[in-house]
């Protein structure tokens, strides 16, 4: 079946009416199976555009209490015998991040496997299934499962969402091309290191990217392990950054309510530079090419080179690199607390992909001067790691 043309809802104000844009983008037919499967309405279009929020201060206050949190790894067995047991196999991909769980569906798991799957996925940044039977509304369920999920009451997640199931966002390239256009030389949005979220109090936990339709020919997603660069570090340069803070800024720029005249802004928040993980206890360099802005106490001139260098020591080690690629039905969960990804543009919007995501928040990033290194807690340092 040819792929089915489907209106484009434009953003709207939270007091308009939704009115689909004269234009269409054809949904990818195995996308629209999926969904109508699963019981989605498409008759009003899709995807679901929500409001954005145009001041600053709206967004800042969406979320600016701290919440409890409680890390579900940290209730797993840590050998995980339920998960792994249940398993026809398990493949670790590179000896430094990723693994791939044969033989389970994902909405199937129950608690205890749930909790072992959070543990393994802090042990192992990010963890595949293939050939996945899973609805966004599963899908959803299992992300808030993991934490409060990235949507409010009021003010919607600022991206596409699959109508009916509010933070269960869409990932469709070619959807965002009519908004931001791409080409060989720029790439866009998602094709650089990154990773979510960080402008939150909370910032964002374990993400579950489902893509249900993917290109023939390249599409790949490659994931870099924050353990592994901060283990790259000397002993000495770590002590440098340990305890330092970063500004980290939002994705969208918001006008200022008291000074709108003066442009758009980012969001900003402090966190910490060198993170520990709540389940495993590890210390993981925590910055983003895209997102990191400048080191807290730090000359612009002396953060610039810092980040610079660190930055580099994420993007250009492919020994602490995982690169996946995609098949039809197939999940990736990660942990953005200790990864930066990026995804390949390759195929170049010649052929469609799709899919859904949900994005689970965890705590206030937090700093422990006594916490080991992945490498030391395994006991695979040595002597220079020290």
């Amino acid at each position: 079946m040819a792929p089915i043309a489907l209106p484009i809802v434009e953003s709207i104000k939270e007091t308009d009416t939704v009115q689909p844009k004269k234009d269409s983008l054809a949904l990818p037919e195995p996308a629209r199976k999926r969904l109508e499967d699963a019981g989605i309405d498409l008759s009003s279009g899709y995807p679901y555009r929500p409001a954005k929020p145009l001041y600053l201060d709206d967004v800042y206050n969406i979320r600016n209490e701290e919440r409890e949190f409680v890390d579900a790894g940290s209730r797993a067995d840590p050998e995980k015998k339920a998960l792994l047991s249940a398993a026809k196999e398990v493949i670790h991909l590179t000896g430094h991040i990723g693994t791939e769980i044969v033989g389970l569906q994902l909405k199937d798991l129950t608690d205890q496997q749930k909790d072992e799957l959070a543990l393994l996925i802090a042990e192992r940044s990010v963890v595949f299934f293939r050939d996945q039977d899973i609805t966004p509304q599963q899908q959803k369920a299992l992300g808030e499962y993991y934490g409060e999920i990235e949507i409010h009451v009021r003010i919607q997640p600022q991206v596409p969402s699959v109508p009916g199931v509010p933070g269960t966002t869409v990932i469709w390239p070619a959807l965002q091309a009519t908004e931001f256009a791409a080409s060989f030389r720029q790439t866009g949005g998602a094709s650089r290191w990154h990773t979510d979220l960080v402008h939150e109090r909370q910032p964002a936990g374990i993400t579950h990217l489902h893509n249900d339709t993917i290109p023939s020919l390249g599409g790949d997603t490659l994931w870099a392990s924050g353990y592994s660069a901060y283990e790259k570090l000397s002993p000495d340069f770590r002590k440098i950054i340990d305890g330092k803070e970063a500004v980290y800024r939002s994705a969208h720029p918001y006008l200022d309510r008291k000074n709108p005249t003066a442009g758009p802004k980012f969001i900003e928040r402090t966190h910490p530079l060198v993170r520990v993980h709540p389940a495993t206890g590890w210390k993981a360099l925590w910055v983003n090419r895209a997102m990191t802005v400048r080191i807290v106490g730090l000359d612009k001139a002396e953060s610039d080179l810092i980040l610079g260098y660190l930055y580099d020591v994420y993007e250009r080690n492919v020994d602490i690199q995982v690169r996946f690629k995609w098949t039809q039905g197939t999940s990736a969960l990660w942990d953005n607390r200790i990864t930066i990804h990026n995804a390949s543009w390759d195929y170049e919007g010649k052929e469609p992909r799709h899919g859904t995501r949900v994005t689970s928040l965890a705590e206030k990033p937090y700093f422990k001067a006594d916490a080991p290194t992945r490498r030391q807690a395994l006991g695979l340092a040595g002597p220079g790691d020290i």
